[in-house]
């Protein structure tokens, strides 16, 4: 959702950068990759419990993730094989980031906040597997209010502004809400498609 918002208004600077980017041979997997290594020094921050560090470096992680779509488009080199690499590494990346939040309340015996992650990482694997299954059966399935980028966004805000179980909350509840909406979606056009 996020990115039919912003996507216009943002769409003519990230081509700037992602040109510079593409000339100096800076490819779009190295874009991806590099995002993957710093969500992986995220999740050992969050571990650690310098909350607002941690959230700040996702939202920088978040960046190289939105480039590396710009870069692969400056270059004409967008293909399935390599939006299917990115959406891969992004699971992974999702993984480290909960991953890291996970084992912070395990390191500090909060049994509620291991049980409140776990349910944020099974409505966010649920989001992005409907979709995936969805889109056999319908073209699109892209709607519903918590995709990747409103996640990450939600937890650095709640991490940098002290509202982290706020914003884990908020997590666990609307993560499960998308999944069960797109389920809806999916249902509604699937019979609308068969009746006619």
């Amino acid at each position: 959702m996020l990115r039919r918002i912003v996507g216009n208004r943002v769409e003519s600077t990230l081509a700037g950068i992602a040109s510079a980017l593409h000339d100096r041979g800076i490819t779009p997997n190295t874009l991806t990759v590099t995002g993957l290594i710093i969500n992986g020094v995220a999740a050992y921050i969050y571990y650690r419990g310098f909350l607002k560090s941690a959230g700040a470096l996702i939202l920088f992680a978040g960046l190289f993730d939105i480039l590396d779509g710009a870069v692969a488009r400056a270059g004409n080199h967008e293909s399935k094989a390599g939006g299917f690499v990115d959406s891969v590494v992004d699971r992974y990346s999702d993984f480290f980031i909960f991953g890291g939040v996970l084992a912070f309340f395990g390191r500090t015996g909060d049994f509620e906040g291991v049980i409140l992650v776990l349910a944020i990482i099974f409505g966010a694997f649920m989001v992005s597997y409907v979709r995936a299954r969805a889109e056999l059966v319908i073209p699109k399935c892209d709607v519903g209010l918590l995709e990747r980028p409103e996640r990450i966004i939600i937890l650095a805000a709640g991490s940098i502004f002290s509202f982290f179980e706020a914003a884990l909350w908020i997590l666990a509840v609307f993560t499960h809400v998308t999944a069960c909406y797109r389920i809806y979606y999916t249902l509604k056009h699937a019979h609308r498609s068969s009746s006619v």
